[in-house]
């Protein structure tokens, strides 16, 4: 009795399992699924969840990954606008960003016949932008000159206006992977490209040496106006000096011997400034000034 009712419960569950099997399906997270209805589309579901469905072959669920996904292309020969060969390999950042559309072109979502299309119109698009530069936009001994920035965005925008309408593909990103050169112009490019570093060296050389010429010019400027007005400084000083001692000799014409006092004065006091030990005679200028009873000061008002 306990087997039966166990077996009864058993195919009950399976039975259950099955019709949900049969009856729903389950939209998992960073997916897109799309339901057809006797073969045309029907819905877009884009939330992920469990969803009712009629089983096969009344409907039918394609599941499409809505994730950013990357495509490389191979190294391919492609010409620049003033007639020289590059080899060039891009990647492309894409999605799914229109399902519908997408089941349609690429035979129910064949996700590598997506692929091959994508990859026909990077190559088409890389030599038409590739026409629109010349060789130095590429490789160049100058970098700013260098226009890879440009070219992936060029690509990006002519990339995503052709395959958004008609393939339902979304192009997020693009960029250079590698770029090389044919092996029939790679020694002429160098030596071009060494011939540019010279003319970049050169050209940097004539600056510096202009820059040095007008530093030195500049110097010697400043070194005139430091001497000139050192000079009228000077000059200022020696006028000055020239009228104090004008008067000094006009006093002195009036009075000699207040001049000679002086002199001599300042001769003793030169005498005495170190210390020594002097034996002269009272009467030698200018030491008759320490006499006793010297006279009294030339000039000086008497008493």
């Amino acid at each position: 009795m306990k087997s039966s009712r166990l077996t009864l419960v058993t195919g009950a569950v399976l039975l259950v399992i099955f019709l949900l099997l049969l009856f729903t399906f389950q939209v998992p997270q960073s997916k897109v699924s799309i339901v057809t209805t006797f073969g045309r589309y029907s819905r877009t579901i884009a939330e992920p969840g469990l969803y009712a469905k009629m089983p096969w072959p009344i409907q039918r669920i394609y599941e499409f990954d809505s994730r950013i996904q990357s495509y490389e292309s191979k190294l391919e020969q492609t010409a620049t606008k003033d007639g020289r060969v590059l080899l060039i390999s891009v990647f492309v950042g894409w999605r799914i960003a229109d399902p519908k559309l997408f089941l349609e072109r690429f035979d129910r979502g064949d996700l590598s016949l997506a692929e091959q299309t994508l990859g026909r119109q990077v190559r088409d698009t890389q030599s038409s932008m590739a026409a629109r530069h010349v060789f130095d936009d590429f490789v160049s001994a100058n970098a700013t000159g260098l226009k890879f920035d440009e070219f992936e965005k060029q690509m990006e925008e002519s990339l995503r206006a052709r395959t958004r309408e008609s393939y339902g593909i979304e192009v997020r990103f693009v960029g250079i992977r590698q770029l090389g050169l044919p092996e029939s112009v790679t020694a002429k490019v160098f030596d071009r490209m060494k011939e540019e570093r010279q003319r970049l060296v050169k050209a940097i050389q004539a600056e510096g040496d202009s820059e040095a010429i007008r530093i030195r010019a500049e110097a010697e400027r400043q070194r005139q106006e430091i001497l000139a007005k050192a000079e009228a400084e000077a000059t200022g000083i020696r006028g000055q000096a020239e009228a104090e001692a004008a008067k000094s000799l006009s006093v002195f014409e009036q009075n000699p011997k207040l001049a000679n006092f002086l002199l001599e004065l300042k001769a003793l006091e030169a005498s005495l400034k170190d210390r020594a030990t002097l034996i002269l005679d009272q009467q030698t200028p200018p030491f008759n000034l320490l006499k006793g009873g010297a006279t009294e000061t030339p000039g000086a008002p008497k008493r």
